[in-house]
């Protein structure tokens, strides 16, 4: 994979037949397979905010919703066909202050909180077997979020017990009086959240203390012992990677990072959802592209900390986050065609970086920011990024593959310059070779020329995400007015070209 940052010129628009469109060139070394996609960095994040688990995941065993066990039917049937592969819950700025015990036991017995911001009333009737019931619906595996912030040693080490003990301990008999038997499969457990911010105000070196304390009394068996995170710094503050990498060796298998993309890069006027002006699509398109270079800079100090490649870099809180204009819950955003190729972006950049990214969550998976399904009451409409992470399934695990572009285009506007176009390849696990390609400019269509080295490439067929307006979008009155639409070509004279249009999102299969 590459993201490629050379410029040219585009010399004609498809829309003027007199003039052609410039071909850039892209080669694939099938022979020579690089790192493995970690499917994880195609993971879920599903916070207690706003409607994004009650109304957009939960509705209750009583709603006329259809449900299985009070999750909506239409949602979960959705995400399946994401292919999940991990969910992040309950926060977040909502785990700061989640106390595991107010979630278990009788429903409507359970005490009601509020989420860290102040905004929402839990009603906790999601806790820990609801989420779990989730999770083994998804087939996915569960990255649970502890509470350090309001939280205890003592509080967090008996939730891991009360998950992963079996028979004899006392709370796993008290999991089983409430109802589960068999311990939960926690597969990664996250040591606090945002520890820089909403999760204590605290110095790196004093969580790194606290982390050690927390760890050390999270006792599990060994079979069942989940992978520990620790919650690193914000974006480019490479400080936090600094100081983990370095006193927690061996006591933890990731650093987490949290970066969001805002269209005016400034948070108190971050830029719409939709109706926006063609400098806030190169803005946000630009300022995604960013996270290529924060990994970079996070990896020369992992590398210098952890040579043996043990702590990966955990994207586990990334997305667009706009203004909220009259929002019906707390961050609630649209989500357009621009959302769909921020998404196709960063899946670029954790392609590339696969050896020291094992794992991204999105914010978030329902009604909160860049979300996947968005539901009011009994309705739902599936968003651009929806089906942009549908598109590539097919890289969730693959192998990635070595690839160049040559004379790739440029995209400028006012003072902004980014490449045209953004490509990564994968051999996946059907044994097929994979190639995603995004046309970051709104105007001009791209031919691209595609050659695999060692191999005579003879069609390529796939899906198309794209639209006449940048901000296309799905509303409960016209819930496809933008979905993937099926694309193949086939080659001529023994070589293979591949439009792309304008502002687009293509994901195809190389027919060998």
């Amino acid at each position: 994979m590459n993201i490629i940052r050379q410029s040219l010129v585009i010399l004609g628009m498809i829309a003027a037949p007199a003039f052609a469109a410039s071909q850039v060139s892209i080669s694939i070394d099938a022979g020579k397979p690089g790192t493995v996609i970690n499917k994880n960095v195609y993971g879920q994040f599903a916070e207690h905010l706003g409607t994004g688990v009650y109304e957009g995941m939960w509705v209750g065993p009583q709603s006329n919703i259809p449900n299985t066990r009070g999750w909506r039917n239409d949602v979960v049937g959705a995400l399946k066909e994401l292919h999940v592969p991990l969910v992040r819950w309950p926060g977040g700025c909502f785990a700061d202050t989640y106390h595991w015990r107010d979630g278990i036991g009788q429903q409507d017995k359970r005490p009601s909180n509020v989420h860290a911001n102040g905004s929402v009333d839990q009603i906790n009737a999601v806790g820990t077997h609801e989420f779990f019931d989730l999770i083994e619906m998804l087939g996915a595996e569960a990255y649970v979020n502890g509470n350090v912030g309001t939280g205890s040693v003592q509080e967090m080490s008996d939730w891991v017990e009360y998950m992963t003990a079996e028979g004899g301990s006392p709370l796993a008999r008290l999991r089983a009086q409430n109802g589960r038997e068999k311990p939960f499969k926690v597969a990664y457990f996250g040591i606090g959240n945002e520890l820089w911010g909403c999760g204590g105000n605290m110095k790196p070196d004093y969580y790194a203390n606290l982390y050690s304390n927390y760890e050390h009394f999270l006792r599990a068996p060994e079979k069942s012992r989940p992978k520990m995170i620790a919650s690193g710094g914000s974006g480019f503050d490479t400080a936090w990677t600094q100081v983990l990498s370095k006193e927690l060796k061996d006591r933890t298998t990731g650093i987490s990072v949290h970066q969001y993309t805002i269209p005016t890069g400034k948070w108190d006027v971050k830029g719409k959802d939709l109706g926006f002006k063609e400098g806030e699509w190169i803005s946000t398109l630009a300022n995604t592209l960013k996270m290529d270079q924060l990994i970079k800079d996070h990896v020369v100090v992992l590398d210098k900390n952890d040579p043996e490649k043990k702590i990966g870099l955990m994207i586990d809180e990334w997305g667009t986050w706009y203004d909220e204009v009259g929002a019906k819950s707390a961050l609630f955003q649209q989500n357009s065609l621009r959302d769909a190729l921020v998404a196709a972006l960063n899946f670029h950049i954790f392609h590339e970086h696969a050896q020291r990214v094992p794992m991204a969550t999105i914010a978030q998976m329902v009604n909160v920011l860049q979300a996947m399904i968005l539901t009011d009451k009994e309705k739902m409409v599936l968003t651009p990024t929806y089906y942009t992470f549908q598109m590539y399934v097919p890289f969730q695990d693959a192998r990635s593959l070595p690839l160049a572009i040559k004379d790739n285009t440029s995209y400028t506007l006012g003072g902004l310059t980014i490449p045209g176009v953004s490509a990564s390849a994968a051999r996946a696990k059907d044994g097929k070779l994979y190639l995603a390609l995004v046309n970051t400019d709104p105007h001009k269509a791209t031919d691209v020329a595609i050659n695999v080295a060692g191999a005579k490439v003879t069609a390529a067929t796939g899906k198309l995400l794209t639209s006449t307006m940048m901000d296309a979008h799905n509303t409960f009155q016209s819930p496809q007015a933008i979905k993937p639409a099926t694309f193949s070509t086939r080659a001529a004279s023994g070589k293979l070209s591949i439009k792309v249009p304008a502002k687009a999102v293509m994901v195809v299969a190389l027919e060998e």
